[in-house]
């Protein structure tokens, strides 16, 4: 039974610990279990903190004893992307660099929050070197593996979270994005990802990459879920300079509410182009389901792209100049050149940068004058295998590592919140995602929206096969 229950809702697991079905010990010791059967094939984890799963578990189950009321995540394990601080662990972000850090002294504040709701850490999680990239492939700890075909990429930077959470190993991770690194796993693993509104929830005890672009978020296999970790997380925290002073006001009491009322519309011009029709007829088939027939158009997306990439090139290479210039060849020769490229760049583009951004901003939300929700691909198609350099779009042969945030980078670009949601189309056996895009602030609106996707079976996540 227990190992039954890791391949359903956190919230399920916690309604099985609360009822005494089976004990928060239990469900510990399985989930440490199937990471152990699991992990070789799917390489998410890179540390397991069973010791300290299993005092977390036993004070859960300590407590129930005694009567005391257990938070709404009692007893779910979960796992987090090993940019985020874990008391007694050196915090990797994925670099052979950081191996020889110091252990963190306190927890991220994300990662305490969770606990502080009952939820259980069995470790940390794979991922691209200092989160730059898109692919899932580690040059120093190996790729992450789709837990769907596991000759395929699960995407990138949080390739181990998205692994983890498809692979039946969690129910829920969390993970960094800064250009699409939890929306671009989340479409090729098959899972509910969400990218908060920049400065909602806090980084404090979170490995940087790109300040001004940084969010942290959960993955799930539910939109229950989803919603019930990001309202773990809320709440303000000083720490954090850029974390914007706003109501810590939950969502999952919201999701029953439906999509009635909501005006919703799709985007064309550069989000209906250079994607596999699987891409385009996700959004189709999300776009019919909830009755929206309205078009409109992103103005400056491709250049809001490009402005992205420079930013994060200009800010990554600021940030790791120094190890650039002592231990350049301990870098994955990718992520390095790129970083040396950006430290080279001259500051009069950054400022031309910046100065777009905040026009593309503006002119964003005024189309959240007439709209609610707007709907666009997550990635450009299905995941391409480990490995693969290229892939064929719109009769153009594109590199793989930068285009799977083809259509997510122009939105972080500018802090939106966003949901991705997996459809499966009949006769495929890999996932699609969609985004669900909404004004800042609204987390509740698109979480509505994915909500009742998920309730009318358009979009779903199941834990991957294993034999």
């Amino acid at each position: 039974m227990t190992a039954k229950l890791l391949d359903r809702s956190a919230q399920a697991i916690a309604a099985a610990v609360k009822s005494g079905a089976v004990s928060a010990r239990e469900v510990a010791q399985a989930a440490l279990k199937r990471i152990e059967a699991r992990n070789g094939a799917l390489g998410a984890f890179t540390d397991v903190t069973a010791t300290r799963a299993l005092a977390k578990a036993e004070a859960i189950d300590a407590a129930r004893a005694r009567g005391m009321n257990l938070g709404p995540l009692a007893g779910a394990p979960f796992a987090v992307k090993n940019l985020f601080d874990i008391e007694g662990l050196a915090t990797r972000a994925g670099a052979k660099i950081n191996r020889d850090r110091g252990p963190a002294t306190t927890d991220a504040t994300a990662v305490a929050r969770l606990e502080a709701a009952g939820a259980v850490l069995v470790g940390a999680l794979n991922m691209g070197e200092f989160a730059y990239d898109f692919t899932g492939e580690n040059a120093h700890d190996g790729p992450s593996r789709n837990p769907h075909d596991l000759e395929r990429m699960t995407g990138g930077s949080s390739g181990g979270s998205g692994a983890a959470v498809a692979g039946g190993l969690v129910p829920i991770a969390l993970g960094s994005d800064t250009n699409g690194s939890i929306r671009v796993p989340s479409s090729l693993c098959g899972l509910f990802g969400l990218k908060p509104t920049y400065g909602r929830l806090t980084r404090t005890g979170v490995f940087p990459f790109v300040a001004s672009l940084d969010h942290v978020g959960p993955l799930a296999r539910s939109v229950a879920d989803l919603a019930l970790a990001y309202d773990s997380m809320l709440g303000r925290d000083d720490r954090d300079p850029a974390q914007a002073d706003m109501p810590a006001t939950p969502v999952s009491p919201s999701l029953k509410d439906g999509v009635a009322g909501l005006r919703i519309a799709r985007l064309g011009g550069y989000f209906a182009r250079s994607a596999e029709a699987s891409a385009l007829g996700a959004v189709d088939t999300v776009a019919r389901a909830l009755k929206a027939d309205r078009v409109v158009e992103l103005a400056g997306a491709e250049a809001a792209r490009s402005a992205a990439y420079l930013i994060s090139m200009v800010e990554g290479g600021a940030l790791h100049l120094e190890r650039l210039r002592t231990h350049g060849s301990d870098f994955d020769p990718d992520v390095r050149d790129r970083l040396i490229a950006g430290a080279m760049l001259p500051g009069a583009w950054v400022t031309r940068a910046q100065k777009f951004r905040r026009r593309f901003r503006a002119e964003t939300l005024a189309l959240f004058r007439d709209v609610d929700i707007l709907l666009a691909p997550a990635t450009p198609g299905r995941a391409p295998k480990i490995g693969q350099r290229t892939f064929v779009l719109d009769g153009h042969e594109m590199l793989v590592r930068p285009n799977l945030g083809l259509f997510t980078q122009p939105l972080s670009f500018i802090g939106l919140p966003v949901v991705a949601a997996p459809l499966w189309t009949d006769g495929e056996e890999l996932p699609i995602g969609v985004q669900i895009i909404a004004a800042p602030w609204r987390e509740d609106l698109m979480l509505r929206v994915a909500r009742a996707l998920e309730q009318a079976g358009v979009v779903r996540a199941p834990v991957a096969t294993f034999s």
